[in-house]
This record gives structure tokens, sequence and C-alpha cells, in this order.
């Protein structure tokens, strides 16, 4: 016992050793602490199905080991009594490598929570497509207060740079405001989601074709010409857009008009329009076709073809083939298809005078 005393008394006489003797305790102590995360947690989230667990123990890892240390060296430096202005620099350093080190963790961390959070059902907001929008916006907020933080801990005055930076992000802002109306209509596409990559879409503008990119700045469609056509994320967020793939399968109805002349057999008519659907490869057994006769026209009875195919890029060619069966098969059945007829009745031919032109 009175050696520990004296070995003790000896430490503490001499501020230098008491130093190094905290900053190797401290060393000891993150390496109990690795090994109390690694072994004790670790047995602990074995128990469990999943794995993000297992994977925030490995991330946690670097974080408590280097700072049991940096604690350590922070009570050595008060120990140490330095004066304001070295002890300042160390002290300051020790802060800005704790605030690098948890700020590089939060970042892998909400990065791997976004992934887990993407592929699992139930979350709309946060899905493999948007998970790159926030894990940048996750960077950019904890790098922003990390250097916040950093310039604090230094007695750098922020005041003048945050007013600075007041004044650069308005000058930005009219500078670029269409290209920031873009970015926020971007990510309220990526949020919302109303069309996907795939789905074929049609603008009020006249735009018809297949997202190929949806981007933070514009989104691409491939329209049938194979015509790539690049459309600023402001201008889709304004206009009203007809998902032709959306809802509750991509199966669409088309809509085939067929007009006869008053007299034809309507019962035959409609028994030659459902078979010319259903002998069609391309036109969907499921649902099944159907005629409806929708009015009396002027000079014809206006009947109308329903019926569905299995993707809308299907739809021109389909009724390419159905119009080009039904003229056939109209005119095989002896079915006129009316058109408009004018007779011309002259009352008196124009008379000319003899002699003159």
């Amino acid at each position: 016992m009175e050696t520990v005393d004296r070995l003790w008394g000896l430490i503490t006489a001499n501020r230098y050793i008491e130093a190094a003797v905290i900053v190797i305790i401290s060393l000891i102590a993150a390496m109990i602490a690795d090994v109390i995360v690694a072994r004790v947690f670790r047995a602990a989230t074995s128990r469990t199905k999943t794995t993000i667990d297992d994977a925030i123990i490995d991330l946690i890892h670097r974080p408590v080991r280097v700072s049991v240390v940096l604690v350590g060296l922070w009570i050595a430096t008060i120990r140490l009594e330095l004066p304001a202005a070295p002890a300042l620099v160390v002290n300051s350093s020790l802060k800005t490598l704790a605030v690098l080190v948890w700020s590089a963790f939060v970042i892998r961390f909400v990065s791997l929570l976004l992934e887990t959070i993407s592929r699992a059902d139930g979350f709309r907001l946060v899905e493999p497509r948007t998970r790159t929008l926030f894990d940048n916006l996750t960077r950019v907020v904890v790098i922003g207060l990390a250097i916040y933080a950093i310039l604090l801990f230094w007695n750098v005055n922020v005041s003048a740079w945050l007013a600075s930076a007041g004044i650069i992000g308005l000058a930005v802002g009219f500078a670029a405001k269409d290209t920031l109306a873009n970015l926020f209509s971007g990510i309220f596409i990526l949020t919302d989601a109303p069309y996907e990559i795939g789905d074929y879409i049609n603008l009020d503008t006249g735009e018809r074709g297949q997202v190929t990119h949806v981007g933070l700045r514009s989104t691409r469609l491939l329209t049938r010409d194979d015509v790539e056509v690049t459309i600023p994320n402001a201008v889709i967020a304004n206009a009203k857009i007809v998902n032709e793939t959306g809802g509750r399968w991509p199966k669409e109805r088309i809509r085939v008009k067929v007009g006869v002349a008053y007299g034809s057999d309507v019962d035959r008519l409609r028994e030659i329009l459902n078979d010319i659907a259903l002998e069609n490869p391309q036109t969907a057994k499921e649902p099944e076709p159907r005629v409806r006769f929708r009015r009396f026209g002027e000079s014809s009875l206006d009947f109308e073809l329903l019926c569905w195919i299995d993707e809308p890029v299907l739809r021109g060619r389909v009724l390419d083939a159905l119009n080009t069966e039904i003229y056939k098969r109209l005119a095989q059945e002896g079915i006129e298809i009316p058109y408009p007829k004018r007779d011309v009745y002259i009352k008196q031919m124009p008379t000319t005078n003899a002699g003159k032109p």
C-alpha cells in the first residue's frame, strides 16, 4: 500500500508524468471500450433477425475508440496547465477531430438507415430512386453544421460569414431562379412520384413518350419517333400529366369509332367487331372487348369498339390493324360505311353574248 501511495505521489508531483499516465490510461480504456462494443453488443445483436444492428456496430467502433482517446488527451491538457494560446489550439484541435469523426459516423449511419428503409415496404417517401436525394441532403446539413461548430471552436466570428452568405445567396437566387425552380420541382417530382422511369406519359403541352430519366433539373422522354425530349421540371410541375402506365395495371383501353349506314344489321355488326378484336393477337383477351352503340348520327349509326392492349406502346399498331381489318370485313359483309355526299342542282346555264368572250 505504501508503494502505491509513493508511486501515486511521484506521478502527481510531476504534471508531465501525470499527463502521460492519463494518455496511457485513455488508450487502455479505448481498447476496453472497443472490446465491449465488439463482444458484448455483438452478442446481443446476433440474436436479432435484422442485419442493420450488426452494421451499426461496425460503424460505431472507430468513433467510440477515438472519442475515448480524445477525452484522455483533453484531461491531460487540463493537467498540464498550458498557457491560454497553446491551450486554445490544443482544445480546439481535439474538438475539431471529435466533430469530424462523429460527423462521418452520422453520414454513414443515415446512409445505412435510408438504404434499409428504401428496401422496406410501406415507406412511400423514401424509395430506392429517392434515397440518393435524401442522402445528399443529409450530407449537406451535417457538413454545414460541422463547419459551423468548428468555426465556433476556433473563436471565429461567424456573424460576418453568415451575413455574407445571405447576400451571396440572394444574388445567386435572383440570378439562377429558373435553375432553382427546376431543382425544387425535381425534388417534389421525386418525392410525389407522379411517374417513374419506363412510364408512358402525356403532357397538356402535347409531349408524349416513355420516361427514360428523372433528374433534379429535368425529365427526359423518348417519343415514338425515337427522339429524346428534355423537359424542365418546372414545366412538368405546372402541367397536367396523364400517366398511361399508371393505375392498377399497365393495360390501356383503346377506342375504335365505326359508323355504318342506316338500315345495317346492327347485331351482325356487333359480332364482326367482337370477332376482329378477339382474333387480333395484340389485343388483351381479359378484359373482354365490347361494342357500344353510341348515337344516331346525321348520316350514320355510330358504334365504338372498346378493347384493351397490354401496354401503351402498342396503341398505334393495334389501331392500324383493327381499322384495316374492320374496313375489309365490312366490305365483305356488304355493310356500307357512309361518307358525306353533296348533290348540286343547276337551275339555269349561264348565257354569253355573241361576239364577246
